[in-house]
């Protein structure tokens, strides 16, 4: 294969697909259609003259070639960050954007007063806010700095623990004037629930503690964590909820505190080599100190 010809904008096409074992999970990353990252596949495939998935109906397993592929692709990548990180940090002050990622009800409840403070004591530094439930790759350049309740793998990033995220069985007074408050576990089952589409963390929950529920047991479902609170809130039924967001609501109330529901540790993240970015550890140092208090 004539290398001059190859298609680089292929890579993260396939790199998604790689890593999310289907299409359709590489098209969600990517923001694009699912045809589309098909397509990005077969001719990268066409390109190298070998196939890179064998396609089951699990979704896609990758061929040795691909495994090839997919830890090259990594490395020129790592690299590429790696000269622009350092030609950032050559010119590095406490004026200019640091990009920071979190899931949605962080970033929508916890931050705006945290970002309306370190305004006034970091006037020069703009935040670049991305509210996402997705874990942001800080190594392909998401994000300077992310908070994450998953402890993240790659040897490049420094994770440092700042707290515990509770998570608290709740709901409106409206739905418990109805209903009833639940006294046990067990008389959950009989109550309207609200739970997730997708994502099955509510529904493995119930199954650990000897409860499996089935999907048509919440009336209402949703991956978004912000409809899914206000639709607590609106008295759809009981939910389950990051603690802190009680706060925001007192007419949201808490149930079966004893409920054992495992807290999610919170992780502060950084790339190693940002964190001799003045800006950058500027806005970690304050997030370290100030965070940690609200979860």
């Amino acid at each position: 294969m004539n290398m001059s010809n190859f298609n680089w904008q292929l890579v993260p096409s396939f790199l998604a697909a790689h890593d999310q074992g289907s299409l359709l999970g590489a098209a969600r990353i990517l923001g694009i259609s699912q045809p589309t990252v098909g397509r990005h596949v077969a001719l990268l495939e066409s390109q190298l003259g070998t196939p890179l998935f064998e396609r089951t109906g699990r979704g896609l397993i990758p061929t040795s070639a691909a495994q090839r592929l997919a830890d090259a692709a990594r490395a020129m990548e790592a690299g590429a960050q790696s000269l622009l990180r350092g030609a950032q940090q050559s010119h590095s002050t406490l004026a200019g954007s640091v990009r920071l990622s979190a899931s949605q009800p962080v970033a929508c409840h916890l931050l705006p007063p945290l970002m309306a403070q370190m305004r006034s004591e970091l006037p020069g530094i703009q935040v670049e806010l991305v509210a996402s439930n997705a874990v942001s790759d800080l190594l392909r350049g998401e994000a300077d700095i992310a908070i994450r309740m998953v402890r993240p793998t790659q040897r490049s990033l420094v994770a440092r623990r700042i707290g515990h995220s509770r998570v608290a069985a709740c709901a409106h007074r409206n739905y418990l004037a109805r209903r009833g408050a639940p006294e046990e576990p067990e008389d959950l089952l009989q109550h309207d629930l609200v739970g997730n589409d997708r994502v099955g963390d509510i529904r493995q929950g119930f199954a650990a503690m000897g409860h499996p529920v089935p999907p048509e047991q919440f009336g209402f479902r949703t991956d978004d964590l912000i409809a899914y609170w206000q639709a607590v809130r609106a008295g759809l039924g009981i939910g389950f909820v990051a603690a802190y967001l009680l706060k925001e609501d007192p007419e949201v109330v808490e149930l079966l505190p004893d409920l054992p529901i495992t807290p999610l540790p919170v992780w502060l993240v950084v790339h190693r080599e940002i964190r001799s970015s003045r800006r950058i550890r500027a806005v970690y140092d304050f997030l370290a100190r100030e965070l940690p208090p609200l979860f």
